[in-house]
């Protein structure tokens, strides 16, 4: 489903992408600026806190509104001399600020909760204050699915952050309704150990939308099914014997930049090496956005059998482990006594040490030849 997102908002210029943001943005703003102004008036004369609370929670929704649109300008800046790869990823930091505003709203909320708890209040909600409230949950309702649609429809996280954010407020905001309408026809307050409840709700959605924002800057695995893709599309070509070491650096959202490796055969020159590296990075980039800025390569032995059962044997030796993932980039030189591979690893082996298991296994199998083993690290499907 993200990797559908991201497709989809390749579609978009960096301009539509940006208007869709910002036109949500103030969208959301206003709403969340009238609900907020509403229900201040309303928490004050009713002298209920989960409504103050819950006017103060949309302020927070407004600010973090302005600070996606800010984010979507200055990440829509040109990439100049000091940041030769754009602006993209003020996004993720947009997003990790409106993250920090649900958590806080939520901890705030909390407290303010638990503090009616201890010295309680009575209420005093009158017919038009019921009334707004239950708008309010409508308003929340739709303004969230509308918030987190245009979000996925231009990938942006923020945006898709702030709409899971509108819906946890229309749940507070029900809550809020609920236990008013049980005071009012019971008498009995519920609206602090109700706040307590849906505090936790926000503070948890904070937490995990601050993770996955994280996750954003930290780096996460290769989505599996963009990984298919582009390998399946180098491997198209009949030169190609092998795609391998797909890396991509993110840049922001719909901008990546990828490096690969090519094992192609020992025959070809560096001229037809030059052109069919050019026709696979103009084919990667329209079929997926994805610019492929390094293409290497590895030579595969050609016209000599030897070399096949060498390949053949070795990969035995090297699969033989379970922490073995891929063999690949393997390159005999008889004449030199010399043969070279690369092994993919897991995380479960040091690779220094599994370069040492496998050089000494193979070198064992093939005395007087030099062994090269070059680890890989586990980063794509």
């Amino acid at each position: 489903m993200e990797n559908n997102n991201e497709q989809a908002a390749q579609n978009l210029s960096a301009d539509s992408r940006n208007k869709i943001i910002v036109r949500t943005s103030v969208i959301g703003i206003l709403a969340n600026v009238l609900l907020a102004a509403a229900k201040a008036v309303i928490g004050f004369a009713a002298n209920s806190i989960a409504v103050i609370l819950d006017a103060v929670n949309n302020l927070s929704d407004a600010m973090s509104s302005v600070i996606t649109i800010l984010g979507a300008k200055l990440a829509g800046k040109a990439p100049d001399k000091e940041h030769p790869y754009g602006y993209g990823r003020v996004e993720y930091l947009s997003a990790m600020i409106v993250s920090g505003l649900v958590l806080y709203a939520g901890i705030t909320s909390a407290v303010e909760s638990v503090k009616k708890i201890l010295e309680p209040e009575t209420p005093d909600y009158s017919s038009t204050a019921l009334v707004i409230i239950a708008l309010a949950v409508v308003v929340k309702v739709v303004l969230g699915r509308y918030v987190k649609a245009q979000g996925e429809k231009a990938n942006s996280g923020a945006l898709i952050a702030s709409g899971a954010d509108a819906s946890f407020d229309a749940v507070l905001s029900l809550s809020v309704l609920a236990s008013a309408l049980i005071f009012v026809f019971t008498g009995i307050s519920l609206e602090a150990y109700v706040g307590v409840v849906i505090s936790c709700f926000i503070i948890k959605a904070g937490i995990d939308m601050m993770k996955e924002t994280l996750d954003d800057i930290l780096g996460v695995r290769m989505d599996k099914e963009l990984s298919r893709q582009i390998k399946s599309l180098l491997n198209e070509e009949p030169e190609v014997r092998g795609a391998y070491d797909l890396v991509l650096h993110n840049y922001g959202p719909d901008t990546n930049l990828g490096s690969v490796h090519l094992e192609l055969p020992d025959t070809m020159t560096v001229a037809e090496v030059d052109r069919l590296t050019r026709k696979l990075e103009r084919k990667v980039v329209d079929a997926t956005g994805v610019f492929l800025v390094g293409v290497g390569v590895y030579s595969h032995n050609t016209g000599d059998g030897a070399a096949a059962e060498m390949q053949k044997k070795v990969r035995e030796i090297v699969m033989a482990h379970d922490w073995a993932l891929q063999f690949h980039g393997f390159y005999v030189e008889p004449e030199k006594k010399a043969l070279r591979c690369d092994v993919v690893m897991s995380f479960d082996i040091d690779r220094k040490e599994g370069v040492r298991i496998l050089t000494e296994e193979i070198s064992a199998a093939y005395p007087g030849y030099a062994v090269l083993v070059a680890p890989d690290v586990d980063i794509s499907d």
